[in-house]
């Protein structure tokens, strides 16, 4: 049996075991504010030797030639995306935004600034039951009825991917021909019409 000396010693050291628990299992993660830095290097911008028009004619092009469809397009602007088939319940997308501005306040130079955006649907099903009128009982809902399956937006996350921004700037600069200065039409924007699957009634 403890002593009153040993009790406060045990009684201590556990005070100091769920202090210590307490502070390693709660901390509180990183507000998304903080994690952004701001500065003066970026892997969402590339500057090349040519005009704000043939730098986004490239970015099209390089866009076009990986299977991106393009949803808008000027000649300071390329919107696109692509779609992924992960699995039978889950599809994911690429959002694609370029834009092109001078660079220095020269005509002959340029900056593409890029952002991708990976967007993940999951598909959902909602059953509904039936009802049947009993007589004096009222309504009774029994278990089959219909069954809709819809694709529902789970993420949505921005490509952090400092890889993934070069291999796309090196192959704009493939396609890129300076001096070049292709007009683009205007594209309304679109969005895709909503998935939905199957239903059976």
């Amino acid at each position: 049996m403890l002593n009153p000396s040993g009790r406060r010693h045990a009684a201590l050291a556990a005070l100091a075991v769920l202090a210590v628990a307490a502070v390693t299992g709660c901390k509180t993660p990183q507000p998304i504010y903080e994690q952004e830095q701001f500065g003066s290097t970026s892997p969402y911008s590339h500057s090349y030797a040519a005009g704000i028009s043939a730098t986004c004619e490239a970015a099209r092009r390089a866009l076009l030639s990986q299977g991106y469809v393009i949803n808008q397009a000027r000649s300071d602007l390329i919107d696109a995306r692509k779609s992924f088939q992960q699995d039978s319940d889950t599809h994911e997308e690429i959002e694609f935004h370029v834009v092109c501005a001078l660079a220095g306040g020269k005509d002959d130079t340029s900056m593409a600034f890029v952002n991708a955006v990976q967007e993940r649907y999951s598909l959902k099903k909602t059953n509904s039951s039936a009802s049947v009128g009993v007589g004096a009982i009222g309504a009774v809902s029994l278990p089959f009825g219909s069954s809709d399956d819809a694709l529902v937006k789970v993420a949505s996350e921005t490509i952090h991917a400092n890889a993934f921004y070069e291999r796309f700037f090196e192959l704009v600069e493939h396609y890129l021909v300076p001096g070049l200065s292709v007009p683009i039409t205007p594209v309304e924007p679109r969005r895709p019409l909503p998935v939905t699957g199957p239903h059976t009634d």
